[in-house]
């Protein structure tokens, strides 16, 4: 059976997380990515965080399989024509260069319509436009600018940045949505367009409950949800809540059997309404039930803090995986923190495709993520990511380049 994607031809100009991310989806999906790269370099995180000296590194080869790499340099007046050539043939450019780079290229927007009016151009850039669509932004900086940083972590701290990679992987799962929309579009049109995902906006889609809590601090001047309630003030802006689940299901982060020796050994606990009787029962305090203070969850929120602390003291004689078994057979949402060896040895992980393990001719066998999208009718095969180079020539000679021809752009270096 067919990929979903077959037929699809993308020319991949992106390098270290947000884009090369977008484009190993599609490539999961079935696409035929093309890398391009500089001959000799290529992307920069072939040799960033290295743990063998002459392999490319971890972050490349998780960000880039299943695709080919083709050296190409746009400088070279032969190159340049390469590229105008794939254009012509391909149906998306995706680049993750830095503002007007392009158009520096030679390859503006409309000299791409020219080329190719089908062709669908996909960018990452830091910021849409606005005062500040000219400049640069990383992972941690568009946390910030998104408006995740200022509230992540505890009321009596700094900011904190997430270790998920919201602003670049995060911007990348965006712009492949663009991408895939943009497609079915051309469909209907017959004509390509631009896709822009900007890491502030990926950001603050990813905390748009942040900014409905920030009317709702606006309008009501508290939130009861929220740790510091009710024996902190609010200020006027959203505060750091903690491990406070930020929704309608109160939630934090408890101390299991060995925490003082395994960072880890925690578990989310969720003290969901429906079950309130059960948790009571469970951790012997069959009284709150009934008790005005403790028995509808408005009356609960002020308690919040000595409810789990009376929990915590029943999660402690348990390890954290003891603990989900009985909360699970009491239909209480819960959730161990799993550590990342544990989810790299977790077995349904890797039986699920998740997590994979990958052959490569240098580095030998690494674990990879898969991928986290199941299709019933295109199952994702994760193959290795590609040497530098290493589909040069039988890239070219599907668009139409001969041995002699390619030979000639070798020796120009032009590839």
């Amino acid at each position: 059976m067919g990929k979903a994607l077959d037929g699809v031809r993308i020319l991949d100009f992106t390098h270290v997380q947000s884009g090369p991310t977008c484009t190993q989806l599609l490539a999961w999906f079935g696409a035929d990515v093309i890398k391009v790269e500089r001959a000799g370099a290529g992307d920069i995180t072939r040799e960033q965080l290295r743990d063998l000296p002459d392999a490319d590194s971890l972050y490349f080869t998780m960000l880039n399989g299943n695709k080919r790499s083709l050296t190409l340099d746009t400088k070279n007046p032969q190159g340049k024509r390469v590229l105008e050539r794939m254009i012509r043939e391909c149906d998306v450019l995706v680049e993750n260069f830095a503002p007007g780079a392009l158009d520096r290229m030679g390859f503006s927007w409309e000299h791409i319509q020219s080329l190719n009016p089908r062709l669908i151009v996909a960018s990452v850039k830091g910021f849409g436009p606005g005062p500040y669509e000219d400049c640069k932004v990383y992972e941690n900086v568009a946390q910030c600018v998104g408006g995740a940083a200022s509230t992540t972590g505890f009321d009596d701290g700094p900011p904190v940045v997430s270790g998920a990679q919201i602003g670049d992987s995060g911007t990348g799962l965006h712009l492949a949505l663009g991408i895939v929309t943009a497609l079915f579009q051309r469909t209907h049109t017959g004509r390509g367009q631009k896709v822009l995902a900007a890491m502030q906006d990926g950001v603050l889609n990813l905390c748009r409950v942040k900014l409905r809590d920030q009317q709702r601090l606006e309008r009501t001047g508290v939130m009861k949800e929220y740790p510091q309630f009710p024996n902190s003030a609010f200020g006027d802006a959203v505060p750091r809540a903690g491990n406070a689940s930020g929704g309608g299901q109160p939630g934090w982060i408890l101390k299991c059997k060995g925490w003082e020796t395994d960072p880890n050994a925690y578990i989310y606990f969720i003290a969901q309404a429906p079950v309130w009787d059960r948790i009571c029962k469970l951790i012997g305090r069959e009284e709150w039930i009934d008790d005005p203070h403790f028995a509808t969850p408005s009356a609960r929120l002020p308690h919040l803090k000595d409810i789990f602390a009376e929990i915590e003291h029943w999660t402690m004689a348990r390890t954290k995986f003891e603990a989900m078994a009985v909360l699970n057979r009491h239909d209480i949402p819960c959730g161990p923190i799993l550590s990342m060896k544990e989810i790299a040895n977790d077995a349904s992980l890797r039986a699920s495709g998740t997590i994979v393990e990958v052959e490569h001719p240098v580095r030998g066998k690494y674990l990879t993520v898969g991928n986290p999208i199941k299709l019933s009718d295109s199952p994702t095969e994760v193959t290795r990511s590609p040497m530098l180079g290493e589909h040069t020539d039988e890239v070219l000679a599907e668009f139409g380049y001969s041995e002699t021809e390619i030979r000639s752009l070798r020796a120009s270096g032009a590839i």
